[in-house]
C-alpha cells in the first residue's frame, strides 16, 4: 500500500497551513506533546512529494504562518493594550512580524531539497529532514538577536525525548523528533520502526540519569507574584501600595533566607528611591540575615537605563543589567531609520541600554546563583553561561505585558527546558504569573496561580557538575549541520 497522491500546491500548503496551527496544542497550555509526531510526519509526506525548490518553501511558509499566526498572536496585545496604538494597527503588526517569521520554515523546505535533491531516498528523511530543521531552528535563535519561540523541541518536556535535553539542548530535541517522523514515514522496510522504538527507549532511559548532584542542605526560599496591573504598574499612585504589597507578602515568609521579587518589581528608577527605599530595605535584610533579589530600573548620571535586578541584604548590594533585550519593545534596532517608529508606538521603556560589566552570576543567600530576566531564559546558551558556578537559577518576568493569553504557560514551558538543559533547579518569580519552583528534571514542584497575589514557598536544592549540554552548548550542533550537510551535498553530485 502506498501513500495517497499529493494534491495541488495550493492545497498542499493549505494542509501545511493547517498542520502548523495544530502544532501550537503540543504546546502549553495545551501540552499535548504527542500529536507533534504525527503533525510533522505529515509535513514530511507534503515535503517529500513536493517537486522543485519553491513549492517545498511554499509548503514550509504555510507550515510557518500557521505555527506562528496561532502561536504568538498574543504579541498584538502588548502592541495595542499597551503600546497606544488601535487595535487594528496592533493587528497589523503582529501580522507582519509573523509573515517575517514563517519564512524560516519556508527555509527549511528548500534546504531540505537542496540537501536531497529530487531523489526520494530514504536518507532525504533520516538526515537531510533533521538537518534541515535543526539549521533553521538556530538560525532563528541566532539572526536578528533571535526569536526561538516555539522551538519544536519545547513541545516534547513531558515526553522520552526530552531526555536527551541534558545531551543537545532544546534544538537536539526538535531535530530528534524530526527523525523520528522520518521513520515513521519510512516505518514499511520493517528497521526503521525498530530504530524509532531504540530512540524513545534511550531518551526514557537518559532522562532517568542524574547529570548533576547536590551539594548542601535545600535554602529555604521565597517568591512574591504582586499581581499589579500593567496599566496601573508606573502610576505614581500606584508605587507605595505596591510596595507595601510585596513588603507585607514577603514578611509572610520569615524563614525564607532568599525572597524574590519579579522583574520591575519596584516600579521607578533607583536613584529616585535610593534613600527612601533601597538603603532602608537593604538595612532590613541585613538585620533579618536573609537577602532580597528584586526587579528595578537602574538609572545612570549620564541618562542610559537599564533592566535590572539589585540584590539587597546578607550577602551585600548587587545588580544585574539584562543583557538580551527585545528588539522593538526595550530598545530600537536600526535607531536613526525606525526611531519614528519607536515614537509612534509609544511602548513605555522602549530604550534601555546593555552593560557586559555586570554579569549574570550573583551571590545569595550563600550560593552562586544564575540570573536572568524574562526573555533571556529563552536563549539557552545564553543561561549555562552562568554554569558551572551557578548552584541553581532565577528568572524574574512580567508577562502581564501579554495578558491572559498563551504567552505565559509557553514562557513557563521555556524555563522548565533551561532547568533540565542546565541540572539546575529553577525558580522563577513573575507579577501576574506563572510564578513557580522547577527542579533539576524540569518538573514544576510549586506554582502560583495566574492573576492574583501569591507567595510561593519552597526550598529549592543547590547542585553542581555540568551537563554535556552545559558544556558544549550548541557548538557541535552547528558543527553537525554545516558539516554533514556538505557532506549529503557531496554525496548527491557523486550520484547524479
Amino acid at each position: 500500500m502506498h501513500p495517497p497522491p499529493i494534491p495541488s500546491l495550493l492545497l498542499r500548503a493549505l494542509t501545511a497551513f493547517g498542520l502548523g496551527g495544530l502544532l501550537v496544542l503540543a504546546f502549553a497550555p495545551f501540552s499535548q506533546g504527542w500529536l507533534a509526531l504525527p503533525l510533522i510526519t505529515i509535513l514530511l509526506h507534503l515535503w517529500r512529494n513536493t517537486p522543485g525548490m519553491r513549492a517545498a518553501a511554499t509548503i514550509g511558509y504555510a507550515f510557518g504562518l500557521g505555527l506562528m499566526g496561532f502561536g504568538v498572536l498574543w504579541l498584538r496585545i502588548s502592541i495595542d493594550q499597551f503600546g497606544g496604538v488601535a487595535a487594528p494597527l496592533g493587528l497589523l503588526f503582529t501580522l507582519l512580524f509573523i509573515t517575517v517569521v514563517a519564512t524560516y520554515f519556508a527555509l527549511a523546505g528548500a534546504s531540505l531539497h537542496w540537501l536531497g535533491g529530487t531523489r526520494d531516498t530514504p536518507w532525504r528523511l533520516w538526515l537531510g529532514a533533521p538537518l534541515a530543521w535543526l539549521g533553521t531552528e538556530l538560525l532563528r535563535a541566532w539572526l536578528f538577536t533571535g526569536f526561538p519561540w516555539l522551538s519544536l523541541g519545547y513541545s516534547q518536556i513531558d515526553l522520552p525525548l526530552a531526555g536527551f535535553a541534558p545531551l543537545f539542548g532544546v534544538f537536539g530535541v526538535g531535530a530528534l523528533l524530526v527523525l523520528s517522523a522520518g521513520l515513521l514515514l519510512t516505518w514499511r522496510q520493517g528497521w526503521p520502526l525498530l530504530a524509532l522504538i531504540l530512540l524513545w527507549g534511550s531518551g526514557s532511559l537518559l532522562g532517568r540519569i542524574d547529570w548533576t548532584e547536590s551539594t548542601e542542605m535545600p535554602v529555604p526560599v521565597a517568591l512574591v507574584q504582586g499581581n499589579v496591573p500593567q496599566r496601573e504598574k508606573w502610576q505614581s499612585k500606584q508605587f507605595q501600595p505596591s510596595i507595601e504589597h510585596y513588603l507585607e507578602l514577603s514578611g509572610q515568609a520569615p524563614a525564607a533566607r532568599l525572597v524574590i521579587w519579579p522583574e520591575t518589581a519596584i516600579a521607578a528608577f533607583d536613584d529616585e528611591v535610593e534613600d527612601t527605599l533601597l538603603r532602608p530595605l537593604d538595612q532590613r535584610m541585613r538585620d533579618e540575615g536573609r537577602d532580597l533579589l528584586t526587579g528595578i530600573v537602574v538609572r545612570h548620571p549620564d541618562g542610559h537605563y537599564y533592566n535590572a535586578m539589585i540584590g539587597l541584604g546578607a550577602s551585600g548590594r548587587q545588580q544585574y543589567f539584562k543583557r538580551h533585550l527585545v528588539p522593538f519593545g526595550e530598545y530600537l534596532p536600526l535607531t536613526p531609520l525606525l526611531r519614528p517608529l519607536l515614537d509612534f508606538l509609544r511602548i513605555p521603556m522602549s530604550d534601555f541600554s546593555t552593560d557586559p560589566s555586570a554579569g549574570p552570576v550573583l551571590h545569595l543567600a550563600g550560593h552562586m546563583v544564575g540570573v536572568n530576566i524574562c526573555y533571556e531564559d529563552a536563549f539557552g546558551h545564553e543561561i549555562t553561561a552562568t554554569l558551572p558556578q551557578a548552584a541553581f537559577l532565577i528568572n524574574i518576568s512580567n508577562d502581564a505585558w501579554f495578558g491572559d493569553s498563551l504567552a505565559p504557560h509557553q514562557h513557563m514551558e521555556i524555563a522548565r527546558m533551561r532547568a533540565r538543559e542546565s541540572g539546575r533547579w529553577l525558580l522563577r518569580a513573575t507579577n501576574t504569573g506563572i510564578s513557580a519552583v522547577i527542579d533539576d528534571r524540569g518538573r514544576v514542584r510549586a506554582r502560583s496561580p495566574q492573576f492574583a497575589p501569591a507567595l510561593l514557598q519552597a526550598k529549592v536544592v543547590p547542585r553542581r557538575g555540568s551537563t554535556p549540554y552545559v558544556r558544549w552548548h550548541d557548538a557541535p550542533l552547528w558543527a553537525l549541520v554545516v558539516i554533514s550537510s556538505l557532506w549529503l551535498r557531496w554525496r548527491q553530485n557523486r550520484t547524479v
